[in-house]
């Protein structure tokens, strides 16, 4: 009988105690830093700050979330979507609608539009993941236009152009969240306990066998990984993720409008991932907070904002092909190429 020690895994081959008690370690020595992090992150709200920097904090945790799913589609599985602002606009309507159109409670409204961008990535990821290539990225493509052009044209239930309005804020008794100071500790603790699974997640097997298929697919299904099963499960969890991210930014701003869930967003959304770092945990922190704070510093220069923006994100991706996560790695090899 084979000892606990010696257990095989069809990722990485034996186990053994020491292996897993590192993978421990580096799973608590993750989550020190996250706790940190997220704490210094509490304070904007408790130290007093205008309704415009909390506004920021929320965006930054809302986008933090959004981005945090794409990263782990796109940078862990391996797997292009080009539409997951169609899934964040899909779930953020989702709430608004039940909320402005329906009467419905607006706490209803975020797990019902988490299961309404799964399930809609579930209908695409079944026929689209059982193919090879970029099929997946097409089908997102086309299920984005279709979705912005609905956003658009159904008028009695989205807004149409003008936007959704008349959504209820989420109240907690007479308690009504309603404002970016008030709102800010659910967010908060969303986002947390999304970044939270993400490092549980990569630390474990599944994390093991997605980032296997990402490398090859052929591969890690000669190990005994079932590749279509774990593309679509990472598709239908990250698309629940940013339906949940669209729910949470409804209900801070009470507004949705169909510009915000256009095909741009979701390209710049894929840029934010190359550019804070593919497949890596701080990527998506960095990610976030460019896509966050980089529209506010340059809304001065208007005119040029996109140009200004665009060559940044070459530049950067010129020097540090594995983003900005991965700058150090990259520092790091340069000086060791130019050491004698």
């Amino acid at each position: 009988m084979a000892r606990p020690s010696d257990a095989v895994d069809p990722v990485s081959g034996p186990i053994n105690t020491a292996a897993r008690d590192q993978r421990r370690r580096a799973l608590a020595g993750g989550r020190l830093p996250l706790l940190l992090f997220w704490l210094a992150l509490l304070a904007i709200p408790l130290f007093g700050f205008n309704e415009y920097v909390v506004s920021l904090g929320t965006s930054f945790l809302i986008n933090l979330i959004l981005i945090t799913s794409l990263n782990v589609l796109i940078g862990y599985c391996g797997q292009i979507s080009l539409g997951h602002a169609g899934f964040y606009g899909l779930g953020a309507y989702s709430a608004g609608i039940l909320s402005a159109k329906l009467g419905l409670s607006p706490w209803a409204g975020l797990p019902v539009a988490c299961l309404v961008s799964a399930f809609a990535a579930l209908a695409i990821g079944i026929p689209a993941l059982r193919l090879k290539g970029h099929y997946l990225a097409m089908a997102t493509l086309g299920f984005n236009a279709i979705l912005a052009v609905l956003f658009d044209q159904l008028v009695s239930w989205t807004g149409g152009p003008n936007g959704l309005l008349g959504i209820k804020p989420l109240t907690l008794g007479t308690f009504a969240l309603n404002s970016q100071t008030r709102i800010f500790p659910l967010i908060w603790l969303c986002a947390g306990l999304v970044m939270l699974a993400l490092l549980n997640l990569i630390q474990s097997r599944v994390g093991r066998a997605i980032r296997a298929i990402a490398t090859s697919e052929t591969a890690a299904e000669s190990l005994g990984i079932d590749a279509f099963r774990c593309k679509l499960i990472v598709f239908v969890l990250t698309a629940g993720m940013a339906g949940l991210a669209g729910s949470l930014y409804v209900e801070s701003n009470l507004y949705a409008s169909p510009e915000s869930f256009g095909f741009s967003t979701s390209i710049l959304l894929v840029a934010m991932v190359a550019l804070g770092g593919w497949g890596r945990y701080g990527g998506a922190i960095l990610g976030a907070l460019i896509y966050t704070v980089a529209p506010e510093l340059l809304r001065t220069f208007q005119d040029a904002q996109l140009l200004i923006f665009g060559a940044g994100m070459i530049a950067v991706l010129l020097f540090f092909p594995s983003g900005l996560a991965g700058a150090g790695d990259t520092v790091a090899r340069l000086w060791q190429r130019g050491r004698p």
